[in-house]
């Protein structure tokens, strides 16, 4: 039984073409905030345009060498063990991110590393979590008190009266 994978070959090209609407969509953009020359330099989408060219011609190439040479058309570029690694590390920053969003990013991050070193890294459940509070308590002191930044906050932060 033959197993279910996809190659080398097909990541090649659905890179180039993912690659290539990033570039289009970058001189989209830069289009419509104008990319002539005016009195006082270049205008403001000038640069970002040429940069989507740019984008663009190098996903052309990338495109066509994958279409033309066929190479790498045999070898596996992910398979169903790989495809679960992947997902063991992406699926957990994806609910981090959910739970960032609802609960705010200490309460997130601090799931996060609890969950993450629980499951991942079998570390003691007291390790975990209270790497999970040292962690959230650096990303306080660093951006709220250090930089003066304000982070995405949640109810918990909002109870304790943390703005």
């Amino acid at each position: 039984m033959a197993d279910k994978h996809v190659s080398r070959h097909s990541m090649e090209i659905t890179t180039a073409l993912l690659t290539g609407a990033i570039g289009v969509t970058v001189c989209i953009g830069a289009w419509q905030a104008g990319v002539g020359w005016e009195p006082s330099g270049p205008s403001s989408g000038y640069f970002p345009f040429y940069i989507g060219v740019l984008i663009v011609l190098g996903s052309l190439v990338n495109l066509g060498r994958a279409l033309i040479w066929k190479r790498h058309l045999d070898e596996v570029f992910l398979d169903g063990a790989r495809a679960r690694s992947v997902a063991r590390f992406t699926l957990p920053l994806v609910g981090y991110a959910a739970v960032s969003v609802v609960l705010g990013l200490y309460v997130g991050t601090f799931l996060y590393m609890l969950f993450a070193m629980r499951l991942q890294g079998s570390y003691r459940w007291w390790v975990a979590a209270s790497t999970g509070v040292a962690v959230s308590a650096c990303f306080y002191l660093i951006f709220e008190i250090g930089f003066q930044v304000p982070l995405l906050k949640g109810p918990l932060e909002a109870w304790l009266g943390i703005y």
